[in-house]
């Protein structure tokens, strides 16, 4: 544990990282303020467009990981940051124009048996 010699002792220990980053990333946000972000939503930067005020590094990293969709999910796990805090940052992309969100299609049935076979078959395929 890293202690300044002082009577107030550090909470946390050297291994712990960047204590406050993802808080001040968003500004003690913790929910976007647009859009609703769900794990498999998917995310695509919009081509031709400037941001309009200077972007973080991983704010700028989504845009450049966004240039083909990509899920939230993998926003996430790409950056290493929490769930929250990404929800935040595409949020701000979202409102800067920056980058688009689609949900994917919902099946309205459930998959034939054919369709499951044929799954069956390219899964043991691998």
């Amino acid at each position: 544990m890293h202690t300044s010699g002082t009577t107030d002792e550090a909470w946390y220990d050297d291994d712990a990282g960047p204590v406050a980053r993802p808080y001040t990333m968003t500004g003690g946000r913790t929910a976007p303020a647009r859009g609703q972000f769900d794990l498999i939503s998917l995310v695509v930067a919009r081509r031709g467009v400037t941001p309009p005020t200077p972007l973080f590094p991983e704010q700028a990293r989504i845009v450049e990981l966004c240039h083909h969709p990509v899920s939230v999910a993998e926003v996430g796990a790409e950056l290493d940051l929490p769930l929250g805090t990404v929800r935040v940052l595409l949020g701000d992309l979202l409102a800067a124009g920056l980058i688009e969100t689609h949900e994917p299609p919902m099946l309205s049935e459930l998959p034939t048996e054919d369709l499951l076979e044929a799954i069956l078959v390219g899964l043991r395929g691998l």
